[in-house]
């Protein structure tokens, strides 16, 4: 996936808040944004999915891909009691960094659909989707810095807020009025803990695991990937 593709989904994620920004109008216009953001986060959702499905070479890799997000679904069950602490994001992470954007998207994307199914479902499923499928596809491109033991620890942290601010996108969006640059920044306050303990727990499974999962799906990725070469015949 180019990393144009990636740009192009985050603004259409941010088209929401640059739109109610521009004017104190837009809050007079009698439109559910809270729907308008959910479609557009499905409408990235179904790009990937379609990006996948050119993906994909073999039943093996996709096979490993559902293996993936199945661990990762089942990683973050036993810590839903703790506020915050999604083990998951360090396992999309690895996914993403090892595979690709593709395949870390649609780790990071399956996690919550099947995990939701014992959690719960509802309206903030398709933002948790997009938020880690999103941390699985940006942690594809860090691995041109062939980051140590800090800088993933880093990365973890980072990703946590990341996270939360997508959320905090869903919840703004839906449940607050009116929509302005002060109540989204209350928004965010709100949920600074629950941000702050997941981008804590991030940075300390990256730092305990990451370095030894990424070397371990690196050994998967050699058995189960298949490359096309394409020869011409005279």
């Amino acid at each position: 996936m180019k990393p144009k593709t990636l740009i192009i989904t985050v603004l259409l994620i941010l088209i929401l808040i640059t739109i109610s920004f521009i004017s104190e109008s837009w809050q007079d216009i009698n439109l559910n944004w809270g729907i308008i953001a959910t479609a557009i986060v499905l409408l990235c959702i179904i790009i990937f999915f379609f990006k996948f499905e050119r993906y994909a070479h073999t039943s093996k890799e996709i096979a490993l891909i559902s293996m993936l997000a199945t661990i990762s679904a089942v990683l973050r069950i036993p810590f839903a009691a703790i506020p915050g602490v999604q083990p998951c994001t360090y396992l999309i992470t690895c996914s993403g960094y090892v595979f690709g954007p593709i395949a870390g998207f649609m780790v990071g994307a399956m996690t919550p659909f099947i995990s939701n199914f014992f959690l719960g479902h509802g309206p903030w499923t398709p933002y948790q989707m997009l938020a880690w499928g999103l941390i699985g596809a940006g942690s594809a491109y860090i691995r041109q810095c062939n980051p140590g033991v800090k800088l993933l620890t880093v990365i973890g942290l980072l990703w946590g807020f990341a996270y939360g601010i997508i959320m905090n996108i869903w919840f703004w969006a839906s449940f607050i009025y009116p929509l302005t640059i002060t109540t989204f920044a209350f928004s965010m306050i709100d949920s600074i803990w629950f941000d702050a303990l997941h981008a804590i727990g991030n940075a300390f499974f990256l730092n305990l695991f990451g370095r030894k999962t990424i070397s371990i799906l690196e050994r998967f990725k050699k058995r189960f990937h298949v490359e096309f070469i394409r020869v011409k015949t005279q």
